[in-house]
């Protein structure tokens, strides 16, 4: 294990369709063109959506761990810019609906992890489920992901209530997507933290605004990230920028580790679910 304490990024959203996963996979590219070590897991396990976004086709993934045919190791792959990905089970029912002592089953896998990673980058799923919420509380960051409308401002507030009223949680970040300017972006984040901080009795950070740009969805039909594909595009830029501000983030240095300080964390929150 390398003696820097690796980062560990959930991103989430209260609602499908915002573009989560594009937001992972092109801040993990971005990440690992600057120079950083960079791992995607991709924890939506109903849809496991990742490696169609980076383009990469994997022969083997989670569900494989689970039956105990692969080990981990044996199931990551490799993606643009050197991103790893461990992949999720695509259009397996059961693994969308995991148990709390099966989800800590899988989280217990990555203590096989003897890569040196900068960041680990933790796609989960859209809503409010136990294992979504295990997996961002073992996480040292929380960036929601939203767009600015109606319903996703509506439930990525659900999720923030979550997060910090049932979970105790905080270093919550947002990343407004899709937006027409930044200062629009910003606007959508100062009302939602106005309303956080006037209800919730807390505070959201913001990170940076992803503009809208059609090169995103052009990237998306030809399964590459949007920073690979059109590095000059608006978008693209800001992704750059994003990925700055992630390393800009004051370390969150754990006391006993950083792969094992996740695993332990999540099964110690789902342990809790259950008992």
């Amino acid at each position: 294990m390398s003696t820097a304490a690796t980062q560990i990024i959930g991103v989430a959203s209260g609602k499908g369709g915002v573009g989560k996963t594009t937001v992972s996979i092109n801040l993990a590219v971005k990440l690992a063109s600057l120079g950083k070590k960079v791992m995607i897991f991709d924890a939506d396990l109903g849809l496991a959506n990742a490696q169609l976004a980076l383009g990469i086709r994997a022969p083997f993934n989670f569900s494989h761990v689970l039956s105990g045919e692969k080990t981990l190791s044996e199931v990551i792959i490799e993606g643009p810019s050197g991103v790893k990905l461990v992949p999720g089970a695509s259009g397996i029912q059961r693994m969308a609906a995991l148990g709390p002592q099966e989800t800590a089953g899988i989280i217990q896998v990555f203590s096989e992890l003897e890569d040196e990673l900068d960041y680990l980058i933790v796609d989960v799923a859209a809503g409010l489920s136990d294992s979504v919420m295990a997996f961002m509380s073992a996480c040292q960051y929380r960036v929601v992901v939203l767009k600015n409308e109606p319903y996703s401002i509506a439930d990525a507030y659900s999720t923030i209530k979550v997060m910090m009223q049932e979970y105790n949680l905080d270093r919550i970040y947002l990343v407004p997507n899709g937006v027409e300017s930044q200062r629009e972006g910003q606007r959508l984040y100062t009302s939602i933290n106005t309303v956080v901080q006037n209800f919730l009795n807390g505070q959201v950070k913001y990170l940076h605004s992803i503009s809208a740009d059609s090169m995103v969805v052009q990237a998306m039909k030809a399964s590459q990230p949007l920073v690979s594909y059109s590095p000059a595009s608006l978008a693209a830029r800001d992704f750059g920028d994003l990925a700055k501000r992630i390393m800009q983030l004051e370390p969150d240095v754990p006391l006993n580790g950083n792969i094992q300080f996740f695993v332990e964390r999540v099964a110690a929150q789902l342990a809790a679910k259950v008992s």
